[in-house]
This record gives C-alpha cells, structure tokens and sequence, in this order.
C-alpha cells in the first residue's frame, strides 16, 4: 500500500489539541485539508507525522513548540497610540484586528493592554509558545 512522502499531495482530517486537551482546530464537518507533503504548508511537526502514513491510517502526534507555531517573540509585542485608531472604534482587550506593514502584508493582531494613549498588540501567532497535539487520519494520497 502506498505510503506518504514528500511531494505528496495529501487530503487528511484531523483535530488540533493543546495539551490540557482544549480544541482549537478541526476539519470535522468540513473538507479533509489538502496540501503538499514537504512543501512548508502546514506546521513542520504536522508536516513530518505524514511521511509514510498510509491511507486510512490514523495517529495521534504531540508536536512540541519547535516544530509548531514556534517561541512566543517579545519582539512581535508593539505599542500602537489611539490617536491612529479610527474615530468610531473603542479598543478593548482581546479585540483581534488587522495590520499591515509596509511591504502591503497583512496579519493579525489582538489587543493586549491598554494605556493612557496607546495600545499594547501582540502580533505573535495565538499558539506561538504551546505545545500541540493532532489526531490525524491520512483520507487521500495524490
């Protein structure tokens, strides 16, 4: 039987899980997720629990941070004044909002604390730092 291996073209359901057993993600009651074995499309971990899985196999896989969303970055925390929010908006703690830099890439931030006039954002990924565990299941090869 046919196993997985880089280049791949895969379709899998899975179930996304932090350690406390909290679900943040899943495919159940959608389309199984398609990608490319190898191709960094998913997370390195997810990436490498594939290699020689066979279709119709299942597996649980702990990925540790490393091979995650990566360390929580002190660096991707910045301070943003209230003054360059539109008039209209209130911010509030733990609103998720959109920047963009400026190379014209967009990505998310939330709303971490706020001061006299500004506001405290952290542009990390909301799993940067946690460890993750996947129930997998190999639906497709090619």
């Amino acid at each position: 039987m046919q196993q997985a291996k880089s280049g791949d073209i895969v379709r899998v359901h899975y179930h996304g899980k932090l350690t406390d057993g909290t679900t943040f993600d899943s495919s159940e009651g959608r389309e199984p997720l398609e990608f490319t074995v190898g191709q960094g499309m998913v997370i390195k971990g997810f990436d490498n629990a594939l290699i020689d899985m066979k279709v119709g196999e299942k597996k649980t896989v702990n990925i540790p941070v490393d091979e995650a969303y990566g360390h929580r970055n002190d660096e991707m925390m910045m301070e943003f004044p209230t003054s360059d929010f539109p008039a209209d908006m209130i911010p509030e703690i733990g609103m998720e909002l959109q920047m963009s830099d400026n190379m014209g890439n967009v990505f998310p931030v939330v709303i971490v604390e706020i001061q006299d006039n500004t506001v405290v954002l952290d542009a990390n990924h909301s799993l940067a730092g946690k460890d993750l565990v996947f129930e997998i299941e190999l639906v497709t090869i090619g």
